[in-house]
């Protein structure tokens, strides 16, 4: 599913800044534990080579994430690891020192156990929650999940739907009780619903983590670059000097795809064929307020049924970043989204599953080797 279905396995620069929640010193131990650059050489070592794209994106050279899936299939029956996919978990409880994972169809002990089963994104996929919870009753606090790098709807009075289909860069402003908290640049899609595109996405972790903490949370969007009003005023000006005939269409046109240009006009009562050097100071200047500070009146999102993926979860200082064994229950491990991080669009996700999963692979090492030292 991801990726459009070309899976964006990774990204070619990935830090700590990449990410939000959680601790960036913790994030960062964990990252650089198994780089991108690692995980490059891994999954060329599986078959799979990758290939650059826009803002450092790396995809699968095939362009198919069912590749990718079919490699780490291979990968895991070379290894001789027992997969039972015929089953669902649905507990783990831990019995003196020995874990037992309840599924749907047996018990199985165990001396060590990872949980990977995502937050709560997708849940047709599996990561319905049901991870959180068996963390939860192991002792866990879980920070309170939302959806992210989710679709915004929009309030039925928005622009979105003259626009449907068009996209555009902006910058979104991320205003949490009046004051600018947030500014993310990117693409913008317009759609029926609302707004997409990977800022929007990027900015919906934020919108829903304001408003589950019940502050006053609105979103602008600057469509000129993330220009300040008072140069753009500047600029409108100076093009109305230098060509006093150019219609206030054409003159957003320069910038802006022309269905917005006509949009944002009509929405402030300026004609598009009017001559941008005819406009009077106000209509002049409510027009530079509509190119640096539109309102985008958010009702809410999509929900966790199209995000990518999710904000929230177990709190990162209760595992051991050395080896992503759990403080609070030993034996017990916990990787990915499972996690209170998670990463903007781009792939960072995906590189944050496989350096936690790394991390968790040597740490299983260590715990069975002080296991067997501690029973000779």
């Amino acid at each position: 599913m991801s990726g459009g279905t070309r899976c964006n396995v990774t990204n070619v620069v990935v830090s700590e800044r990449d990410f939000w929640g959680g601790r960036p010193p913790i994030v960062r131990r964990i990252l650089r534990s198994f780089s991108a650059d690692e995980a490059v050489r891994f999954f060329e070592g599986i078959g799979v080579r990758l290939h650059e794209e826009a803002d450092g994106k790396l995809f699968p050279d095939s362009g198919r994430a069912r590749d990718v899936l079919a490699a780490l299939l291979g990968e895991i029956d070379r290894l001789g690891v027992a997969l039972h996919a015929a089953q669902r978990v649905v507990d783990v409880t831990r019995r003196g020192g020995v874990f037992v994972v309840h599924t749907t169809t047996s018990a199985l002990s165990a001396r060590c156990v990872v949980l990977a089963t995502g937050g709560r994104s997708l849940p047709k996929t599996g990561s319905d929650g049901a991870g959180l919870a068996m963390a939860e009753r192991l002792g866990h606090t879980i920070v309170a999940t939302t959806p992210a790098l989710v679709p915004l709807v929009l309030a039925e009075s928005g622009i979105h739907g003259e626009l449907a289909g068009v996209s555009h860069d902006v910058e979104l402003t991320i205003w949490i009780d009046g004051a600018s908290s947030r500014r993310l640049a990117g693409a913008l899609l317009w759609t029926h619903f609302g707004v997409s595109g990977p800022v929007a996405l990027n900015a919906s972790r934020h919108w829903c983590r304001a408003k589950i903490q019940g502050a006053d949370v609105t979103i602008t969007a600057n469509f000129w670059g993330g220009l300040p009003f008072e140069d753009v005023d500047e600029e409108l000006q100076a093009t109305a000097r230098a060509r006093p005939k150019l219609s206030a269409q054409t003159a957003l046109a320069a910038r802006l795809p022309a269905s917005v240009a006509r949009v944002l006009l009509s929405a402030r009562g300026i004609g598009a064929d009017r001559p941008l050097s005819q406009l009077a100071r106000e209509e002049r200047r409510r027009l530079a307020h509509a190119l640096t500070e539109w309102p985008l009146p958010v009702t809410g999102t999509r929900g966790y049924n199209h995000a990518e993926a999710t904000a929230g979860g177990v709190a990162l200082e209760e595992i051991n970043p050395a080896t992503m064994e759990s403080r609070v229950c030993p034996g017990l491990l916990l990787v990915g989204e499972m996690l209170d991080v998670d990463g903007r669009i781009g792939g960072f996700n995906f590189q944050w599953a496989w350096s936690s999963a790394y991390v968790a692979a040597k740490g299983i090492a260590q715990i069975l080797q002080a296991q067997a030292a501690d029973a000779t």
